[in-house]
């Protein structure tokens, strides 16, 4: 199976050569902005395909070889409801068992406990570290040297592609080195405006205004999401009603949060026609931070609700979370189609044929990429609940980008005002690196050193926390002299609060020291640019005296 990094980083690069065309088509098209999108979402696929890849090969294989044959009946509401036949699968945390897997007694036992929290554990560590490095990476190149990356001289002498004889690509070649000119030019030629004190104080009032309804707004479904839910956990747990009346009860739930998250963005992005931003970044920018709390609040209300209500209840509490989750990613999915439709090709005939002066709609970037960050995230916290979820979310994302490549071709013109958003990419990762994936190991923390496990299921059956598996592990191989190595490593360093307080300094200070360096670097660069600058001016000055000096001597020649 192919788990190792090497053939994920192949694997990466076959999924990038897939859609190097239609990445290129868009970047040449609608600017770097909207291909920042398609980017990120080319990323998530394949952090996701890792995720299934190692969580399928490390868990639901060796399951699967003692799993008992699933005595339900398959319906086919089971794909939007997550529940009935696919209670009984590995899809979800309750399936697995809390035994060992041996089948040849030549072989070492496979435990199912400890397979359970490392392939997690260790998928999350690479994720955070991937997710850092890429950070940092992309500060480098869009913060820190940016006229390395951008140098606009470069682009418009040095771009071209001698190699390309193909008509196709000629043009989308010229389209895509045109709209980059484009994007460098606006940025160049950004005017400040000139406002009187009044016109300052309304445009103020008018920015705290519109902050003033976003925060109520998020605050508002926040509380309604969390006492709904309450409601709905008493319809579901009700006994009266027949199995398939409360798979129908679980989908409300999803329905509600999801309609949320879409429809109240809409009304964020009317906001602009109020607050008239004159630099489209700007706009974004403001856009994609109201998206974030609201999305950010609204899951964590749903954590909430998940470790402090459900997980109260005498079930197999991990695998309702688990349905839970798969819900609501179902129904964000669907509802993502549903926004390219009626928020994309229903504007375009709108805009075109009844009310022309609405026009042909744009790609909102903010609405659309917090939306994969939302999914991602909850993407990420049902890993725990259900291992297999990764699968759900890859299908969804491929089909997401189909349609909404699909959907922007035909429905959307290129941003009215060109912009280089070379600098999104890193705000994107950001976001996903926080508060995207260190909320989620907060919530995984609480779920394994807080909560106790279900009693009938799940592979943590029995113990009063998930982190104790790894307790009974050490006292296991306290009997084994040859693994001395491994209880010393647990005793000072995962048990030891000095080790990460020691650790957390360091961490601090090559930061600090890192920060100095690219300061450092900075003001080097600087300096050498007015260097340049100085010289360029030098040899400028010492060229016009020669010349005039030489006109002065063909004067006097003429004279002689």
């Amino acid at each position: 199976c192919c788990i190792n990094g090497n053939c994920f980083i192949k694997l990466s690069f076959q999924l990038l050569k897939i859609w190097q065309k239609t990445l290129k088509d868009i970047g040449g098209k609608f600017g770097s902005g909207v291909l920042s999108y398609f980017v990120f979402l080319t990323w998530l696929l394949m952090f996701n395909t890792f995720s299934f890849l190692v969580n399928f090969s490390f868990l639901a294989i060796p399951q699967l070889i003692i799993a008992k044959p699933n005595s339900r009946s398959f319906t086919g509401l089971e794909f939007f409801t997550g529940a009935g036949y696919f209670q009984d699968t590995v899809l979800y945390y309750g399936f697995y068992s809390n035994t060992t897997v041996a089948k040849s007694s030549s072989l070492s036992p496979y435990y199912m406990q400890l397979a359970y929290i490392f392939t997690i554990g260790i998928y999350f560590i690479i994720c955070f570290f991937s997710l850092l490095y890429s950070m940092a990476k992309s500060f480098r190149n869009n913060f820190v040297h940016p006229q390395i990356y951008s140098g606009n001289l470069a682009k418009l002498l040095c771009s071209w592609d001698f190699n390309i004889t193909n008509e196709k690509a000629v043009k989308q070649r010229q389209e895509n080195v045109s709209t980059q000119i484009k994007e460098t030019l606006s940025e160049a030629q950004t005017e400040a405006l000139n406002l009187s004190a009044s016109q300052r104080i309304s445009r103020f009032f008018i920015h705290l205004l519109a902050w003033l309804v976003a925060l109520g707004t998020a605050v508002g479904a926040c509380v309604g999401i969390f006492f709904f839910s309450l409601v709905n956990l008493e319809l579901f747990l009700d006994g009266d009603k027949s199995e398939l009346e409360n798979e129908a009860a679980t989908l409300i739930l999803p329905v509600v949060v999801s309609l949320l998250n879409h429809v109240i963005p809409y009304l964020y992005s009317s906001f602009g026609f109020v607050e008239k931003f004159t630099n489209p970044r700007h706009q974004i920018y403001t856009a994609i931070f109201r998206n974030v709390i609201l999305k950010i609040s609204i899951i964590g209300i749903l954590c909430y609700y998940w470790l402090n209500t459900v997980a109260m209840e005498p079930k197999c509490w991990e695998a309702l979370v688990g349905q839970d989750i798969y819900r609501l990613l179902v129904a964000d999915f669907i509802c993502c189609l549903l926004g390219s439709f009626f928020g994309e090709f229903l504007l375009r005939i709108i805009g075109t044929t009844c009310y022309k002066q609405l026009g042909v709609p744009e790609f909102n970037i903010a609405r659309n990429v917090l939306d994969l960050i939302y999914a991602q995230t909850l993407a990420w916290i049902g890993i725990f609940f259900s291992p297999l979820l990764p699968a759900i979310q890859m299908i969804s994302l491929f089909i997401i980008f189909c349609v909404k490549k699909v959907s922007l071709m035909r429905n959307c013109q290129p941003p009215r005002k060109a912009w280089r958003a070379s600098q999104m990419n890193t705000l994107f990762v950001f976001l996903l690196f926080f508060p995207s994936l260190v909320g989620v190991l907060s919530v995984i923390a609480v779920t394994v050193w807080r909560r106790k496990p279900s009693e009938t299921c799940g592979p943590f059956r029995g113990l009063m926390t998930v982190f104790e598996a790894i307790s009974s592990w050490m006292t296991i191989l306290t009997s084994h002299p040859s693994s001395a190595w491994v209880i010393w490593i647990y005793h000072n360093l995962i048990g030891s609060v000095l080790f990460f307080f020691i650790l957390s300094v360091i961490v601090l200070i090559i930061t600090y020291l890192y920060w100095q360096i690219i300061e450092g670097r900075k003001i080097m660069v600087k300096l050498l640019h007015q260097q340049i600058i100085n010289v360029s001016m030098l040899f400028k000055g010492n060229y016009r005296s020669v010349t005039e000096r030489g006109k002065d001597f063909s004067f006097f020649s003429s004279l002689d």
